[in-house]
């Protein structure tokens, strides 16, 4: 039972109370049959009281009773103890086989958060998004823009009334188009009525394709806007979250807020310092040449680099029930590397989550969050040349120095569990639509062609682990706060001060490295 304040009468104590002030709401009883009446009605009132006090409990609304000195008894009604809202949800409704399957009219078209003041601060990675929009802060983005944006895009998403439409054009890599449809769709519905009427183009290639020099001189025309999962220091495409945070069908990895959970549990498993003392990776090596070069370090009768690598074989792991790639089992050594493969890679958050120290292979790429990300801090930084002997000194470095590994490793692994826990991926959606929505200098329209898209038309129809995934990340009900508070951009200084901060960071690192193995060469000679 809730604890209330001295104020509050508790049940238990109504007959005592009742008692004690009798004595300051009746007249000094007389003799004779006058004073009989009072004091039935009293008794017959405490009687009343108690037999309604039986049906109700504390809460925290309250019946006052006042008196002549002013004072309030409070008594709770039952029917409203400690019951919050009941929130709504809506499942999926997917309609008989006979019939043709429609989008429900009954979701919320609006959005009320119940308390705004709670609605914390954007992570500070957010401000990325200003600087993604930045070529267009000036002129704005006109309609002739996002058309020159057509020809590599994968299919144009427009958005009024709170009502989605795809127009598609190619088809992606496996469900990445589906699956990034999809989280859009669970945005809408976290969100009902919050975003505003855009169009946007998207490509769901690996690598940026609008290229920043193509777009500099006094005549050079406005680049076109075209969102995508990665971006580089040379192109201007948007980054936007990528599809596996609503699961990836294809290789069985689930939606991101499951796995989340699990690999924080795989962490628990086992601690840093018990966990064998290499670098570990698993992947496939045959996407880049950086990768097929990776397993040149792996130990060898006559050589161990302290790295221990292995082919992930996708083929015989869907044969098998992909039983040998369970993400959050894959956190059993000390370090573990990554490195990407044709772009970035979407398991760089899997390898980051995992608390040991991530060795990362100096990137060329950056999704929406890893800007954010500081050598020494998060990661420790590995060459992209002579990857062996950086990997062996990384790991030697941090077996010697492990409170440190340590520390690199928590980290990398308290950043993605607590920024990049899936309502902040919404939210990052929310804060960078909205921005970009700011841009738009024409009136957003349904082309020929478009149809409309909702979770039912997409879910229903799916099957297999395609419609497993979309059901567990299924936004069930509007959500009950606002999305975070979004922070200022960055003074341009601070945007080269925070990549020059890196790069010294990076150089010292070799510095070490280079003096490790003259060392180690003065000592053999």
């Amino acid at each position: 039972m809730q604890r209330l304040p001295s104020t509050v009468l508790r049940t238990t104590g109504l007959a005592s109370r009742f008692a004690r002030r009798t004595a300051i709401w009746r007249s000094p009883l007389k003799k004779g049959p006058s004073s009989v009446v009072p004091s039935l009605l009293l008794f017959l009132l405490i009687l009343a009281v108690l037999a309604f006090n039986s049906t109700l409990k504390i809460d925290t609304s309250t019946i006052s009773a006042g008196n002549p000195s002013n004072q309030s008894i409070v008594i709770s009604d039952k029917n409203q103890l400690n019951l919050q809202p009941k929130k709504l949800e809506f499942p999926l409704n997917c309609s008989s086989e006979n019939q043709t399957q429609t989008c429900p009219t009954n979701y919320p078209t609006s959005f009320s958060p119940q308390d705004p003041s709670t609605e914390p601060d954007c992570p500070d990675y957010f401000r990325w998004i200003h600087e993604d929009l930045r070529p267009w802060k000036d002129s704005g983005i006109t309609r002739d823009m996002v058309e020159r944006a057509k020809p590599t895009a994968h299919f144009r998403l427009v958005i009024i009334k709170g009502k989605a439409y795809v127009e598609k054009y190619r088809k992606s890599i496996q469900t990445r188009d589906m699956f990034t449809v999809w989280g859009i769709l669970q945005l809408l519905r976290r969100y009902p009525g919050q975003i505003p009427d855009l169009e946007i183009m998207f490509d769901c290639d690996d690598q940026p394709v609008i290229q920043s020099r193509h777009y500099r001189g006094k005549n050079a025309t406005s680049p076109p806007p075209l969102f995508r999962y990665c971006g580089d220091r040379w192109t201007m495409d948007i980054v936007f979250p990528d599809w596996s945070f609503w699961g990836w069908a294809e290789i069985n990895i689930k939606p991101w807020e499951r796995l989340q959970m699990q690999l924080k549990q795989g962490n628990e498993r086992k601690k840093w310092i018990e966990r064998e003392p290499h670098a570990y990776w698993k992947g496939n090596p045959f996407v880049a040449e950086s990768r097929r070069d990776l397993l040149n370090c792996n130990v060898s009768e006559t050589q161990d680099w302290n790295a221990r690598l292995f082919i992930q074989d996708w083929i015989l792991e869907s044969q098998q029930g992909f039983k040998n790639s369970d993400l959050a089992s894959q956190c059993t050594h000390r370090f573990k590397i990554y490195i990407e493969g044709y772009a970035w890679s979407v398991s760089e958050k899997y390898i980051l989550a995992c608390d040991s120290t991530t060795l990362l292979v100096k990137p060329q790429f950056y999704d929406f969050f890893t800007r954010s990300l500081n050598p020494l801090q998060h990661y420790w930084p590995i060459r992209t040349e002579d990857k062996c002997r950086s990997l062996k000194f990384a790991v030697d470095w941090g077996n010697s120095h492990k409170q440190k590994a340590r520390e690199i490793g928590k980290a990398s692994s308290d950043f993605i569990q607590e920024q990049v826990k899936m309502s902040n991926v919404y939210d990052y959606m929310f804060q960078l639509l909205n921005e970009y929505a700011k841009l738009l200098r024409f009136e957003p329209e349904v082309p020929e062609g478009a149809v409309e898209v909702c979770s039912e038309l997409m879910a229903c129809p799916a099957g297999g682990t395609e419609r497993e995934f979309m059901v567990e990340s299924l936004t069930m009900s509007p959500s009950a706060t606002g999305p975070c508070t979004m922070p200022p951009p960055y003074e341009p200084k601070s945007v080269d001060a925070m990549w020059r901060k890196s790069a010294s960071a990076i150089r010292r690192v070799e510095r070490w490295e280079n003096e490790f193995w003259q060392k180690s060469q003065n000592r053999s000679a």
